[in-house]
């Protein structure tokens, strides 16, 4: 196999593992500053169970997280020498600030959040937990921005020749606000909120069934689910938005995500189906002229490009599996729309936990939007080929020169095994975690005094 195509399945091995975590410490972070929120509003001793119960599952995931994307750093040295080069002083200024505003605030607070249960007074500890939820929505900042400006640059001119060519920035503001950010980052965190409530109404409706902490899931289902309806809700239109800057600003990739291989000024959408890549033909069930309307408000306006309108050679090859990537996502968003939309209607009669059949159905979904967020990212980073900065660096001249498939290979099986067992570790650990449930009720949780020990919370 090619260093390129090895190469290419490594890094997207390891971003795809590392990104199963931040994700959820997004939305757990959410979740545990609602319920402590809750609990400084009402006093309620469960919203303070709850608070506690979910710090524990953030921090297991804050510590996945972080030792599975230290390796990324590394691999863009080894593997992607004249891509570093080329972006160093753009990644340079985003993953700084990333570091600097983001990961420090995060890690700063985190130690307050995970030992100051017993030490420091409830205000104090809710200050923390904001703090570290801001941080870690402030560190999507700044890879989305650094992502985001590899699909559509700004800010910047280009120094040097040839493999010594790299980007400048002349504008930071334009680099970190280029024309997909702000979209993208809304997208992002609305997928990352998701996976966070989808994980609590999950574990929620997992007692609910098991007949434990019967009030307190209830509570915590309530909340997670007013989240999920709210965010994927928000989420249609992020979505909608995103696509939008995709159609002006990556046209082959806007055809590929829709199998579309012919210019058409009346363009439909295909809910799913299959493209057939050699006779260049998508063939499913579409809603005629939707693709249209919804890039141009209007049916006729203009001409989106098919496939067959760019040179091979600039246009995606696995145009199938962008395709399906894709709408599988998408089906995902409006089926989290569909089942919290339900749930919300047997809240409204009355009759949310009598459903026994729906709660077994939340059990399983904290893995739907997991999936969306995967697939999602699939598509776009699939979509762009074959540029890795869109339009000015490709993909193939990337590469480090003195790499070789041996060398990517080893270390890709040695990653593998590293990050399945660092998987096998997680869902262990969160196993133990759900089965020993919240603290009692009647357990002493916050200090009366800041002198008091921490016992309570690492036993």
């Amino acid at each position: 196999m090619e260093v390129e195509i090895l190469a290419r399945i490594q890094f997207a091995f390891t971003v795809a593992f590392h990104y199963i975590y931040p994700p959820l410490s997004i939305g757990l972070g959410l979740l545990m500053v609602i319920f402590e929120g809750l609990f400084l509003r009402t006093k309620n001793r469960q919203y303070e169970q709850l608070a506690r119960f979910y710090t524990k599952i953030f921090g297991l995931t804050f510590g996945i997280g972080v030792a599975t994307g230290i390796v990324m750093e590394f691999e863009f040295g080894t593997n992607w020498a004249v891509y570093s080069r080329y972006v160093g002083d753009v990644f340079g200024s985003a993953l700084a600030a990333e570091g600097i505003f983001a990961f420090a605030m995060e890690s700063g607070f985190l130690g307050l959040l995970l030992f100051g249960w017993n030490r420091v007074k409830p205000w104090v500890h809710f200050i923390a937990t904001v703090m570290v939820l801001i941080g870690s929505m402030f560190s999507a900042v700044w890879i989305v921005v650094a992502n985001s400006w590899q699909q559509t640059p700004a800010g910047f001119h280009v120094l040097g020749e040839g493999l010594h060519a790299r980007a400048e920035i002349t504008d930071f503001w334009a680099m970190v606000f280029n024309p997909s950010s702000v979209d993208r980052l809304w997208h992002v965190w609305n997928g990352s909120f998701l996976a966070g409530a989808f994980l609590v109404l999950s574990i929620s409706a997992y007692y609910i069934l098991k007949g434990r902490f019967i009030d307190l899931s209830k509570k915590s289902f309530k909340i997670a689910l007013m989240v999920a309806l709210i965010v994927s809700l928000a989420q249609a239109f992020s979505g909608h938005s995103s696509a939008n800057v995709v159609a002006e600003h990556q046209p082959a990739k806007l055809a590929a995500l829709e199998g579309q291989y012919e210019d058409s000024d009346d363009a439909g959408i295909m809910i799913f189906g299959w493209v057939n890549q050699e006779e260049q033909k998508t063939i499913g069930v579409e809603i005629p002229s939707m693709l249209h309307i919804l890039t141009h408000q209007e049916r006729g306006k203009d001409v989106i490009r098919g496939l067959n309108s760019f040179p091979i050679d600039q246009r995606p090859t696995a145009i199938n599996a962008i395709f399906q990537f894709y709408h599988i996502m998408v089906g995902i968003g409006f089926g989290l729309i569909g089942l919290s939309l339900m749930a919300a209607y047997f809240w409204w009669r009355g009759k949310l936990f009598e459903q026994k059949w729906l709660l077994r159905i939340f059990v399983f979904s904290a893995i739907l939007p997991q999936i969306a967020n995967q697939f999602g990212w699939f598509a776009a980073e699939m979509g762009r080929q074959p540029w890795v900065v869109y339009g000015l660096l490709r993909t193939s001249d990337a590469l480090s020169e003195a790499v070789t498939a041996e060398q990517v290979l080893f270390s890709l099986i040695l990653f593998f095994v590293v990050y399945l067992f660092l998987f096998l570790l997680f869902v262990y650990l969160l196993n133990k975690k759900i089965k020993h449930g919240p603290e009692k009720a009647d357990q002493k949780l916050y200090a009366d005094s800041p002198k008091r020990s921490i016992k309570g919370l690492v036993e």
